[in-house]
């Protein structure tokens, strides 16, 4: 990354985007940082840290489904990390065209803005819920891409188009592809933090949906750091790349090892309610991540432990904003 160049942050004020646009913010970049429009002025995750007023932070509100206005955004940006989208699977089975619009439309708008006005390189954020059910483990980046959520068809059509503008404009596109990122500031509507809020709320039974399905977990702190590998290391446009702990834990015993955490004896009961259709689950998630070694010399600094501890902390402490009766996994 070259000095005093301005990093444009999609999706700046969400969980990841946030702890990105913090880590870039510390290390000196010019960072133009999105926040979803909406009519309260809200910068989301951001709020902390733009009330401090950085000098070398932009906040801006707005909307990707908006080519006019991400023709604007763009303008200046040097690079571009873009992790706006939708991202609640739950919600993708009752609303999908909302999902195509924001991550389909959207990454669309980021490319061909990028394209316009010749940005030096912008990382798509993808999701390891585009292979599926692993058909074979651990699963590197030639695995299939299998659309087994209307959210996961989304974030496959977005890396094709990531992919289709390097092949078809040159453009420097890198596709990064967490496995399951997790930590402070994550909602209710995912796993960790829904085990968390309702064990530090004094919930005698813990509801979950399914307790078979494995998954390869990763602190974002570690997220954020692939990030800004990816933004410094020359040689890499075209690629996908995916990083993962290299190991996978099932839901029910880390249900477990989050309430010994918690300090709770709460029961786990499972919730049909919270349960995907059949052909929906994703049944393993496991990560080789030995590509994001060798390309961008990553590897995951924080333990599962250290890092369900760290996120425990963090629950306790904004109890109130955890609503654990509306949650869905």
């Amino acid at each position: 990354m070259k000095s005093g160049e301005t990093i444009l942050v999609t999706g700046a004020g969400g969980f990841i985007g946030s702890h990105l646009t913090e880590l870039l913010v510390a290390n000196g970049n010019r960072v133009r940082a999105l926040v979803r429009y909406n009519g309260k002025g809200w910068f989301g995750h951001l709020e902390e840290l733009a009330a401090r007023k950085p000098e070398n932070l932009e906040v801006v509100l707005g909307d990707v489904t908006d080519p006019f206005f991400v023709q604007q955004l763009v303008r200046g940006a040097d690079a571009i990390c873009h992790l706006a989208a939708l991202i609640g699977i739950p919600y993708s089975y009752v609303a999908p065209a909302s999902y195509q619009d924001a991550n389909v439309r959207g990454t669309l708008n980021v490319l061909e803005a990028a394209k316009t006005h010749r940005v030096r390189r912008v990382i798509v954020t993808s999701t390891s819920e585009v292979y599926g059910t692993a058909r074979y483990k651990p699963i590197d980046e030639a695995h299939p891409l299998q659309g087994q959520s209307p959210y996961s068809a989304s974030k496959i059509g977005a890396d094709k188009l990531a992919e289709a503008y390097f092949r078809s404009f040159d453009l420097p596109v890198v596709t990064l592809r967490p496995f399951n990122t997790y930590g402070p500031r994550q909602s209710a509507r995912a796993v960790i933090p829904a085990i968390f809020s309702q064990a530090l709320s004094g919930a005698d039974t813990i509801r979950l949906g399914s307790l078979d399905p494995e998954r390869d977990l990763t602190f974002v702190t570690d997220t954020a750091d692939a990030f800004v590998r990816a933004l410094q290391t020359d040689g890499i446009d075209g690629e996908t790349i995916h990083f993962g702990q290299g190991s996978a834990v099932s839901i029910g015993t880390l249900a477990q090892l989050c309430l010994r955490i918690a300090g709770s004896s709460a029961s786990i009961q499972c919730d049909a309610a919270r349960i995907r259709p059949d052909k929906s689950e994703v049944g393993l998630l496991l990560c080789n991540p030995q590509k994001a070694k060798e390309k961008l010399g990553w590897t995951p600094q924080v333990s599962l432990e250290n890092g369900l501890e760290r996120t425990a902390e963090y629950v306790r402490k904004n109890l109130s904003l955890y609503k654990t009766d509306l949650y869905m996994v």
